[in-house]
């Protein structure tokens, strides 16, 4: 008797589609079947980009020393970057030479997150493995370049094995977990943390959605009762709308602050 009620809970009802994670997942749309082929995600993606190089080429094409409009707007989200993450966490010193890729790299992760709640597009370009992957193996790859840069590499890799001041036997086994942490483990989290966020919140937000829907459409099958429970999906959708723009410029801050965290620690040698 148990399991029947519990398999009649679980199972949707008839005609109603909950969202999975095969929204992700788009058939090409050009040049399929090659390693160029293009699907919804991909036309998202180069349309954010082109959006974004057009954003910043018209606010900053005819800088002023008292910015109006645009780049009024453009230089508080820059100089945001460069105060509060630069500036904060790797110092005056060296802040100059990061601050331009910290940048690209916060408006872009935001630009692809926000995709999620912009009508017609509504879906994240970084609820798709690929991009937060590349992202993080980037960041991978230069805080560990110019650690080796300007340390020397042999002393970098040193000074991240084996932190000084640690008695030698505590070595085996601080070594192995700080190999697995500087080298292995910053990457991955970095693209999980993001990736994960921006699944959660698109399929809180189509099944918000989806379920309003249904339910404000119930009348055709005779449940127009249903319409009520619609009205509070319905402003679960909006709420959690609001929540998800949220998220989108907290995953992009993340990202940027712990991409700045692990420069300046590769910058600076251990003491």
């Amino acid at each position: 008797m148990s399991l029947t009620v519990l398999a009649n809970v679980s199972t949707p009802p008839a005609g109603y589609a909950p969202p999975s994670i095969e929204e992700f997942f788009y058939d090409p749309i050009l040049l399929d079947g090659s390693p160029f082929a293009i699907n919804r995600i991909v036309l998202i993606m180069l349309l954010m980009t082109g959006l974004l190089c057009l954003v910043f080429g018209l606010g900053f094409r005819k800088a002023q020393v008292v910015p109006r409009g645009l780049q009024n707007v453009m230089e508080m989200g820059t100089d945001f970057v460069h105060t509060q993450i630069s500036d904060e966490v790797i110092g005056h010193k060296d802040s100059k030479r990061f601050t331009p890729y910290l940048t690209a790299l916060f408006f872009f992760i935001l630009a692809m997150n926000i995709t999620s709640i912009i009508p017609g597009l509504n879906i994240p370009v970084n609820g798709l493995a690929a991009l937060p992957l590349l992202l993080a193996v980037i960041t991978w790859v230069i805080y560990n370049f110019q650690g080796a840069k300007s340390q020397g590499l042999g002393h970098y890799v040193k000074g991240s094995l084996f932190p000084p001041g640690i008695p030698k036997p505590i070595y085996l086994l601080v070594t192995p977990i700080e190999l697995i942490s500087t080298f292995v483990l910053r990457p991955v989290t970095l693209f999980i943390r993001l990736l994960a966020n921006m699944i959660a919140g698109h399929l809180i937000l189509g099944l918000f959605f989806s379920a309003s829907t249904y339910l404000f459409l119930g009348f055709q099958d005779g449940r127009w009762w249903t319409a009520f429970f619609g009205i509070g999906s319905f402003l679960g959708a909006v709420v959690f709308t609001f929540f998800e723009a949220l998220v989108a410029v907290l995953q992009a801050y993340i990202f940027t602050l712990l991409t700045a965290v692990y420069l300046a620690g590769s910058l600076e040698p251990e003491h």
